[in-house]
């Protein structure tokens, strides 16, 4: 890719883009990160606020998922004020463009609209830094997840955030996939 190119970030309504937000995650957490296909779908895909992030042209570049209510009490301690982000996965040719960022932005603004006031996510260890840089706080102990080792970690969100727009272009901050336990 030559230059920044603008993309858009949006709740995957459609089938299409449901589809497409499988495809990111097929192609980042199977394919490079050799989880398997049959652990990466689960139950919550069904009922989960899907986001996408797609380049001007259509192709997609990244996705993210938000889990909130009764089926994720038990993984947020109980409290239906808290969300579960998971499955944040970017395309190798949008990393390092902001797509990371801007796809955790985007659930936090869902889940904010949604009454929510903290989200909860798993972040592989390699990428605490990213999400420390975007306010998250890990606590408990590392666990594997597929394999890969996670922490849990949470950020507060009850605040307006600035900057919330739906077209981002192009920026720096973003990692390869995120896998969660959600």
């Amino acid at each position: 890719m030559s230059g920044p190119r603008a993309y858009v970030i949006r709740v995957a309504e459609d089938p299409a883009d449901r589809e497409a937000c499988f495809a990111v995650r097929k192609e980042v957490f199977v394919g490079e990160q050799g989880v398997p296909e049959d652990i990466e779908y689960d139950a919550h895909d069904a009922g989960a606020v899907h986001v996408l992030a797609v380049r001007e042209d259509g192709v997609p570049l990244g996705t993210g998922r938000l889990l909130y209510g009764a089926q994720v009490a038990a993984k947020t301690g109980g409290d239906l004020s808290v969300g579960s982000l998971g499955r944040l996965a970017v395309t190798k040719e949008a990393r390092g463009l902001g797509v990371g960022a801007a796809l955790v932005s985007a659930i936090e603004d869902t889940a904010r609209a949604r009454g929510l006031t903290a989200v909860d996510l798993h972040a592989q260890t390699h990428a605490l830094g990213f999400y420390e840089r975007l306010g998250y706080e890990a606590y408990g102990p590392e666990f594997p997840d597929a394999g890969i080792p996670h922490r849990a970690m949470r950020r507060g969100i009850s605040r307006s955030r600035g900057g919330g727009g739906a077209e981002r272009a192009a920026g720096e901050g973003d990692v390869a996939g995120l896998r969660s336990a959600v």
